[in-house]
């Protein structure tokens, strides 16, 4: 249990820099209270963490192919696709949470991983 709190807390700390980088990435826009916000990126770390347990793997197994003829490079295509159905998701549960194109989700992605991979080595969530 404290590992999933430790992980969610580090994907709502890399979403929230990524939204604060990426223009085409939209948190909470125009509610002014932090609160609000820090609700809202904590509801959908949670829900990209849901996606990324659940479908990512899927996805993988199925390109797998891809993965041997690109040498892996189709992981930040992945990625950015697991960010853009975060941001369906989150429209759906009514979490103020857009990502607007392809573009800004794979520059997000790639931010988001950044920023996770460096909390993770920081905090050493084991």
């Amino acid at each position: 249990m404290k590992g999933f709190v430790i992980k969610t807390l580090i994907n709502a700390a890399a979403i929230w820099v990524a939204a604060w980088i990426v223009s085409g990435i939209q948190l909470a826009e125009g509610k002014a209270d932090w609160q609000h916000k820090a609700l809202t990126v904590l509801g959908v770390a949670v829900v990209f963490g849901l996606v990324n347990w659940l479908i990512k793997p899927v996805v993988k197994l199925f390109s797998f192919p891809l993965f041997i003829l690109t040498l892996g490079l189709i992981t930040f295509l992945i990625n950015a696709l697991m960010l853009l159905l975060t941001s369906w998701a989150s429209t759906r549960l009514q979490l103020d949470f857009h990502v607007v194109n392809f573009t800004s989700a794979l520059v997000g992605s790639l931010i988001i991983s950044v920023v996770a991979w460096g909390l993770h080595l920081a905090l050493d969530d084991d």
